[in-house]
């Protein structure tokens, strides 16, 4: 049994590496590699894992750390900013979504209310383990549409526990009013338990694992909280990967949160690989060929309302029809845990063997789709809300937003994005006497900084409209700070379109989007790893005395040509040691003249130190006030502080001359 798990294992992984190497060379995401590899390995593809029950655990395990590592990255404050987003935005798109699909089953379908309802269920929840694997990878979590999805899916992931509780009352089996309050209440007892551990607990039980400085308890300590947590929310009825969640949550509010992250990500990795694998060997290949266009039709009908709903609930959440349009599209497929619920609806009879089978089929569809259709999502979007109907929801939409764009205003700079970029730059342009004005699609940061009197206006810069009533005809700079890379592609093109002549400065967290960004009419463009690059050599060149205007030199360089210097990996032609070869054994020194110093009461032309130790003073410290460059009768006192040059041995050797009598030897000779 052992040895045939092992082989199942060694086949799993190697067909899997060969479908994601293969698909990576056209540039298809891996979640798809994953799922296709599970289609050709399962029972009903080429049967070389013939039995699914064997990597299930596995998957079980990879989707727990997966939610794990999600909830590291969400601390409570975190959480607590996604508030619209969790309350208004999920209730609306599950309420939604479930209404919409429980209309069609009833009357279109002629099903039953309750195998209705249990169908809304189903396509209500999207899959959490492939849009944020998504989002992580495209750097797009911090975005205005990733926000949204991301509080949308938790909302989704909470409702999987009454959905469970559920199961049995529709089908008819029991599992009354006061089962489902109790359930409720351990629900609410467990969440309140989290935040009193994430406050108290866990950040006292890790520092006295830190303390221990071993590496391996630490490891195996932030596992145990991450699987007994999720064990223990599992044993009170709840999943094991909302227990992961709340686990990642506890940690996050640790200084040993990054740690965490480090340590497990290669376990996570692996494991949830394995989980789209086991969903792809669900899927029956048999019955899709038979099946083909009633499955392509649901498929259809499965992303088509789920974009709207979705799309509309983020609207309903404060976000412009793009980004709404974007989230949409983001969640328009079936969710990982609508199988858990599938299972149990069948069980329950509430779901036949053919509508098992169709709802497998068109579920794993949408996820291969999922990567495809998040790729496509900016340009959709962009697309969609240029047409007639959308652009006037965009505008009635926004004339229900408090206060007006600028007037009569000229010379300003346009700040897109209110983030720490903007919110610095805001600043040196207030205290400079320079005017500006703000444009961000946070609704509550707008709201904040109105309050502020910060003159900051809600909407959203890919509008050519909008941009016009910040007045980017009469502007003299646009600078974009924001997230979402599509958006800032679209913001410059229109920019530029607008105002040919108009200075554009981009910060870009991609490398990638240096060279098409000025193509697009950037004037400049500020990826921030290279200029992390630059702080670092900067500082680097100047521990080791290299002059200021080499170093200067060198981050021109860096910089002109859109950091082409760096993207092509090439150091500059002239090593550095051949620049500052004079100055490499060249140290600095202080010394305090003291009250019994034979230096006090003499002037600098006095000491001869230059002449006698070949060491330079270039300043003195006297109280607050410094001289620097002081001249050659500058008189010294009890209590200066002097400031000497030149190298190690001299400033020795001088140190022990102004300790001694020489050069009041020297002096009374001459």
């Amino acid at each position: 049994m052992e040895l045939e798990f092992l082989k199942a294992l060694v086949v799993i992984f190697g067909v899997s590496a060969f479908v994601v190497f293969i698909l990576g060379r056209l540039n298809i995401p891996s979640i798809v590699g994953f799922l296709i590899a599970g289609i050709i390995l399962g029972p009903h593809g080429f049967g070389f894992i013939e039995d699914v029950h064997k990597v299930e655990l596995l998957a079980e395990i990879g989707v727990i750390l997966l939610m794990f590592t999600i909830g590291l990255e969400f601390s409570m404050r975190n959480l607590m900013m996604l508030r619209a987003q969790v309350i208004g935005g999920g209730i609306m798109q599950v309420t939604l979504t479930t209404g919409l699909v429980v209309l069609l089953s009833f009357f279109f379908l002629k099903q039953g209310l309750n195998a209705a309802i249990f169908n809304g269920f189903l396509v209500a929840l999207s899959s959490t383990a492939i849009v944020l694997k998504l989002l992580m990878d495209r750097a797009e979590i911090n975005s205005p549409h990733g926000r949204t999805s991301v509080g949308i899916l938790i909302f989704q992931d909470l409702c999987v526990i009454p959905f469970m509780l559920l199961v049995p009352v529709l089908a008819g089996d029991g599992g009354g009013i006061k089962e489902i309050t109790f359930t409720m209440l351990k629900a609410v007892t467990v969440v309140g338990v989290v935040l009193f551990s994430a406050r108290w607990a866990v950040p006292r039980i890790l520092h006295e694992i830190v303390k221990s400085r071993s590496r391996e308890l630490f490891i195996i300590t932030i596992i145990l909280l991450c699987i007994g947590t999720a064990f223990l929310t599992s044993k009170l009825g709840l999943s094991l990967a909302l227990g992961a969640f709340l686990a990642g949550i506890v940690i996050s509010e640790s200084e040993y949160a990054s740690q965490a992250i480090s340590d497990i990500l290669p376990f996570k990795e692996s494991f949830t690989g394995m989980f789209f694998i086991s969903v792809g060997m669900l899927m029956d290949t048999g019955f899709l060929v038979s099946n083909v266009g009633t499955v392509i039709t649901v498929v259809c009908a499965i992303l088509m309302l789920k974009t709207v709903t979705g799309m509309l609930s983020a609207s309903i959440a404060g976000q412009s029809m793009r980004v709404s349009m974007q989230t949409g599209l983001y969640l328009s497929q079936v969710g990982e845990f609508s199988f858990v619920l599938a299972v149990a609806g069948k069980s329950a009879g509430l779901l036949t063997e053919y509508a098992y089978q169709l709802f497998l089929s068109s579920s794993v569809l949408t996820m291969i789709l999922t990567p495809f259709i998040a790729s496509a999502s900016p340009s959709i979007s962009a697309w969609l809300v240029s047409r007639s109907p959308m652009k006037r929801l965009e505008q009635m939409k926004r004339s229900r937003e408090k206060g007006g764009y600028p007037t009569k205003r000229s010379g300003h700079v346009i700040i897109v994005g209110f983030g720490i970029n903007g919110r610095n730059l805001a600043r040196v342009l207030r205290e400079s006497g320079i005017p500006y004005v703000v444009l961000e699609m946070n609704a509550n940061t707008v709201k904040k900084m109105k309050e502020k009197e910060e003159p900051i206006y809600y909407g959203d810069g890919t509008s050519a409209e909008i941009l016009h009533k910040m007045g980017i005809h009469k502007t003299k700079a646009l600078v974009i700070a924001i997230s979402d890379a599509a958006a800032t592609r679209r913001i410059v093109q229109i920019a530029k379109h607008e105002n040919p002549v108009l200075h554009i400065i981009v910060r870009t967290r991609y490398v990638a989007e240096v060279d098409e960004l000025i193509n697009l009419g950037a004037t400049e463009v500020i990826p921030e790893e290279f200029e992390t690059s630059i702080e670092i050599f900067s500082k680097v060149l100047h521990h080791y005395h290299i002059p200021r205007n080499v170093i200067t030199e060198h981050i021109d360089n860096v910089r002109k040509d859109s950091y082409n210097v760096l993207r092509t990996v090439e150091l500059p032609k002239k090593h550095l040691s051949e620049r500052h070869e004079f100055l490499k054994d060249i140290e600095t020194e202080t010394y305090l003249i003291r009250e019994s110093s034979k230096a006090d009461g003499h002037t600098l032309k006095e000491l001869h130190l230059r002449a006698e130790t070949g060491v330079t003073i270039i300043a003195v410290q006297r109280g607050e006030e410094i001289y620097q460059n002081p001249s050659a009768n500058f008189l010294l006192k009890t209590g200066d502080v002097i400031l000497l040059i030149g190298k190690k041995e001299d400033i020795n050797r001088a140190i022990e001359y102004l300790e001694s009598d020489r050069f009041l030897v020297t002096k009374y000779y001459l």
